[in-house]
């Protein structure tokens, strides 16, 4: 039962859906999804972490350095399929698509670039 409450909360918010979905196309850092999705790095952090504990998303630190992908093939059967199901389901939605759109400009941003957010309070 509290997996899947787990997952439902993870799921049950657009910002969250977003994030999840930006990972699609691979590895990305916290830095990526911040100037995506225009949040303060302290909320989007509280975000990532519910996709974590839902085990829905993997985290790695490299350094100062904050990297989210999407679960493997050892994740727990339950993420896996609420995965699919919600790559499935939005495929085609339009904010999703825009997103995939930005992402690949801010893709090819430097991440120190972008971890200006954290020194200057833009994001």
């Amino acid at each position: 039962m509290q997996e899947y409450l787990a997952i439902t909360k993870a799921l049950g918010d657009e910002t969250r859906v977003r994030a999840l979905l930006a990972l699609r196309g691979g590895e990305l850092c916290l830095c990526h999804i911040i100037q995506l999705l225009r949040l303060a790095p302290a909320t989007l952090s509280k975000h990532m972490d519910l996709l974590v504990q839902a085990g829905l998303v993997e985290r790695r630190k490299d350094g100062r350095w904050c990297y989210f992908r999407l679960i493997g093939a050892n994740a727990q059967p339950a993420a896996r399929r609420a995965l699919r199901w919600t790559l499935d389901a939005l495929a085609d939605d339009p904010v999703i698509r825009r997103d995939a759109e930005a992402l690949n400009k801010i893709r090819c941003a430097d991440p120190k670039e972008l971890s200006a957010c954290y020194r200057s309070g833009k994001y």
